[in-house]
């Protein structure tokens, strides 16, 4: 799947970054960055709390990346799910494994703890509420931190989803995009 038309703002070239952001190699190759650094009164404080879901949360790398992709694939954003395949893959994720968070919570083999993941998930996205089976079942596997993080992801998720998808921001290079299931 491609992104659908060009781009309704425009990914900033190095010279017109701002310079906290020009400076900042690692965070400046990303079309999302670069796009939504055309509003720096907005990015620098969505760009702290991005940092802590990403980053920082009580969730270990691997359950994040989880919540993270079953959100992409949910809003059917190539460009977060393309993302995210990469850096799923860095904390852990094989790549059947991310076909199968496309595929959803019910495809066999998954853990219980990764499945109540995207379960949560999805009932964010559809319901923008958590069951009481699905909670008795998060109860089991993860902490009142993790918890409000696991919703805090799939909230954090859906705002750049939904960033992405109206500003149609173009695939980096070596994204891929949702996958063919």
């Amino acid at each position: 799947m491609a992104i659908p038309g060009p781009a309704r703002i425009k990914a900033l070239s190095d010279a017109e970054l701002p310079e906290d952001i020009r400076d900042n190699k690692d965070l400046n190759k990303v079309n999302v960055i670069r796009t939504l650094a055309n509003h720096p009164k907005a990015f620098k404080p969505w760009n702290r709390f991005a940092a802590y879901v990403i980053g920082r949360s009580e969730l270990s790398p691997r359950q994040r990346e989880i919540v993270f992709l079953r959100t992409g694939w949910n809003h059917q954003s190539d460009y977060e799910f393309g993302q995210h395949r990469i850096i799923g893959k860095r904390a852990g994720l094989s790549d059947e494994e991310i076909l199968n968070i496309a595929r959803g919570p019910d495809t066999p083999g998954w853990a219980p703890e990764d499945k109540v993941l995207m379960v949560a998930a999805d009932e964010l996205f559809s319901t923008t509420d958590i069951t009481d089976d699905t909670w008795a079942e998060m109860d089991k596997h993860y902490n009142d931190l993790q918890k409000v993080d696991i919703i805090m992801g799939v909230g954090q998720y859906t705002l750049v989803c939904m960033m992405l998808k109206s500003m149609r921001v173009q695939l980096d290079d070596n994204i891929e995009g949702l996958p063919e299931i």
